[in-house]
């Protein structure tokens, strides 16, 4: 990142904050209080951050956010492949969460690995009196028609939680009984103000359970890392593993994208965590800093620009073997993602976008975008915390604006006001903003494309931005707004 400010002709914090108190407008007054701190200019030369986050949503007012439900079985347990991921509650969480989200996973389905609906479904009876008898029916069950599975994780839905079920307690019987793995993972969705804690009760739970349970089989080499916060959406841990240990690393586990869980185990024995994914994983990295020495470095493979500047970051933790490698690997790469940018950026450049997304997309791929010739003028996140909005100030252009778990409403009014040419956003958002006749690409799942991460994954997202914007769709659509 240059020492640079930069900045989008037009938009000044002057002409941000005045968009952002028209759209307060229609709050009551205490409404507009609690949401004022959340929207703001964003101040690039602070490199700080501009809004509060991690906080309640203003009742009554539509939020994106999802609970800690989802975060956990959604982002961390889901994409695990070797096990079976028990949600214990009625059928609906758990059938919302069965495609976890496009985590791509190798195996055979059912043998090696499980990316399968498994639930409780509770019941009236099971609320009055109780589930744990029927999860211990269910864990006896999944152990019979899945003998390969090498664990099995349960995840409390809201009315676990709030009949007082004692789902450690069943776990722990149960997996003496079945001699097998049986990890209880207490993540009722009304617990925290959003997915967050999810992550971070996940976290805690495979520290407690499975960090140091096992041992890798290979033997140990220097360039041993693992790749954290990385869930295979489309693919993504296809294109990013395979990069690095073409550089000479070697990628002992990935969590959770296409992840096994005894090499998840064995992390503790790697010399270096790279970490994608802030947001969901840095509480596990810092638990393996502070309990194993293992240093943590957090990376960003999205776009030509970024992805150069990580692997140099990364090849300095190593010796000359790995930065020559590097450099052979950029070397490699960079024409040919130079001329992805050559056929391409004529029809984007100067083309505006606002993104809203959970976790890391909304500023890792910022510098992607630039690398199209487009602008960003608005980022924000539905669950950040403090620390992803510093690190979100030097990305984003200067007097953008910046909104923290922002309204349908606050999105649709900074879209009339700014008039992006794409909104990059979740499923929530998608079908609006088409309807306004805005190009989208749902930035969650990679809008049922992909890979975007690495050298393999920019072709596909500079394709499917390009096809976004330019179709000739759009010229047949006739906005109602």
């Amino acid at each position: 990142m240059s020492n640079s400010v930069k900045s989008v002709d037009g938009i000044t914090k002057e002409s941000t904050q005045a968009m952002i108190d028209r759209t307060l407008e229609a709050y009551p007054e205490k409404g507009k209080k609690k949401r004022a701190p959340h929207l703001a200019p964003n101040d690039q030369a602070s490199g700080s951050a501009c809004v509060k986050s991690n906080r309640k949503t203003v009742p009554g007012v539509m939020s994106a956010r999802g609970c800690a439900y989802a975060g956990a079985k959604g982002v961390v347990w889901g994409p695990i492949r070797d096990m079976v991921h028990v949600s214990h509650g009625p059928v609906g969480c758990g059938w919302y969460s069965w495609g976890t989200r496009r985590n791509l996973m190798s195996g055979v389905n059912g043998v090696s690995n499980f990316a399968m609906q498994f639930t409780s479904d509770f019941q009236e009876k099971d609320i009055v009196y109780g589930g744990d008898k029927k999860l211990a029916v269910l864990l006896r069950e999944a152990k019979e028609l899945f003998p390969l599975a090498k664990g099995i994780s349960v995840l409390s839905e809201c009315p676990v939680g709030l009949i007082g079920d004692d789902i450690n307690a069943v776990a722990k019987q149960m997996s003496k009984e079945l001699d097998l793995p049986v990890i209880p993972c207490n993540c009722e969705g009304f617990r925290g103000v959003s997915q967050s804690l999810g992550h971070h009760i996940s976290n805690d739970t495979i520290r407690d359970y499975i960090i140091e349970t096992r041992e890798f089989s290979e033997p140990e080499t220097p360039y041993d890392i693992a790749l954290i916060g990385e869930y295979n959406i489309g693919g993504d841990a296809w294109s990013t593993k395979p990069l690095l240990e073409e550089c000479g690393f070697n990628v002992k586990a990935v969590w959770t994208g296409d992840g096994q869980m005894e090499h998840i185990a064995a992390t503790h024995e790697v010399k270096l965590n790279v970490i994608h994914c802030y947001r969901s994983m840095n509480y596990m990295c810092k638990v393996m800093e502070e309990k194993y020495g293992v240093p943590w470095i957090e990376l960003n493979f999205f776009g030509p620009t970024k992805i150069k500047e990580s692997l140099r970051k990364l090849a300095e933790r190593f010796d000359d073997r790995i930065k020559a490698n590097v450099e052979k690997v950029i070397a490699r790469y960079d024409p040919m993602m130079q001329k992805v940018i050559e056929e391409v950026r004529p029809r984007l450049e100067g083309k505006k976008v606002m993104l809203y997304v959970g976790g890391l997309r909304p500023r890792h791929t910022v510098s992607a975008y630039e690398d199209l010739g487009m602008v960003v003028v608005g980022s924000g996140y539905e669950f950040a915390h403090a620390d992803d909005y510093d690190r979100t100030a030097p990305e984003m252009p200067d007097a953008t604006v910046i909104y923290d778990d922002a309204s349908e409403y606050e999105l649709e009014r900074f879209v009339h006001d700014l008039k992006p040419d794409l909104v990059a956003s979740g499923i929530k958002e998608k079908y609006l903003f088409q309807k306004m006749g805005l190009p989208f690409r749902q930035m969650h799942s990679w809008d049922y494309s992909g890979p975007y991460h690495g050298y393999k994954g920019f072709p596909i997202f500079a394709r499917d931005i390009d096809m976004a914007i330019n179709s000739p769709t759009w010229g047949f659509v006739k906005s109602p707004f």
